[in-house]
C-alpha cells in the first residue's frame, strides 16, 4: 500500500504559468514539518520569481557580487515559520519570522541562509545585503504588489554596486517587475487552488 503525500500536488502541479520546483531540502523539510499545501505552493512561487530575479542580476550586472543560491533558499523558506503560525497564511501577522529562523536553525540550516526566514519584511535594518531585498521584492511582485520604498533601496544599492545612476537602474528593474507582475495572477490562482489547513 503506497502512502499518498498531501504536499505532491503543490510540490509538482506544474502551475500556469509553469513554476519551477522547490530544492529537494526544502520540499523534504517541508513534509517534515507538515507544512500546509497552501505554503508550499506560495513557496514555490516566490522562489519561481526569486529565480527570474537572479537571472536577471546575472545577464544585466555578471559583475555584481551575488549568492544566487542563498536567495534561491531564502525565497524557498522564507514563510516557513507560518508552519508553528498557520494563521498567518491567511490573516495578518509577523510572529512567523522570528520563528522561521528558528525552525530553520533547529534543523541544522547555516546562520546566513536562515536570516531570510526573518529578514524579509524588514528590509530598512541595518546589515541587509542586495540577497535579502530580492527575497523581499519576490515576495513582493509574485503577487504583482509594488513597493516604492523596497524598491528604491534595492535600486540605490545595486546602483551602488554596479556604479551606473540610480535612474538607469530604475527603468531596468522597472521593466523585468513589470513583466513578472503580467503573470501575478496566474500565480495568486495555483496558491489559492490549495488549502490552508494541513491534509492528513
Amino acid at each position: 500500500m503506497t502512502t499518498v503525500d498531501p504536499l505532491q500536488p503543490a510540490l509538482h502541479d506544474p502551475g500556469d504559468p509553469p513554476l519551477r520546483p522547490l530544492p529537494d531540502q526544502v520540499a523534504r523539510l517541508l513534509r517534515d514539518l507538515d507544512a500546509p499545501p497552501r505554503l508550499a505552493a506560495h513557496l514555490r512561487a516566490v522562489h519561481d520569481v526569486a529565480h527570474q530575479l537572479v537571472d536577471w542580476m546575472a545577464r544585466e550586472h555578471p559583475s555584481v557580487q551575488l549568492d544566487r543560491e542563498a536567495v534561491l533558499f531564502g525565497a524557498a523558506t522564507h514563510d516557513i515559520g507560518k508552519t508553528a503560525h498557520p494563521a498567518e497564511l491567511s490573516g495578518p501577522g509577523s510572529a512567523h519570522e522570528a520563528a522561521g529562523r528558528e525552525l530553520l536553525l533547529a534543523h541544522g540550516i547555516a546562520p546566513e541562509l536562515a536570516r531570510f526566514a526573518a529578514s524579509h519584511a524588514t528590509w530598512t535594518r541595518p546589515g541587509i545585503g542586495l540577497e535579502d531585498l530580492l527575497v523581499s521584492v519576490a515576495d513582493k511582485i509574485w503577487k504583482g504588489k509594488r513597493v516604492q520604498e523596497l524598491e528604491d533601496l534595492f535600486v540605490a544599492r545595486l546602483a551602488e554596486a554596479s556604479g551606473r545612476t540610480a535612474w538607469e537602474e530604475f527603468l531596468s528593474f522597472d521593466d523585468l517587475l513589470t513583466a513578472i507582475g503580467q503573470d501575478a495572477d496566474g500565480r495568486l490562482a495555483f496558491q489559492a487552488a490549495y488549502p490552508v489547513e494541513r491534509v492528513r
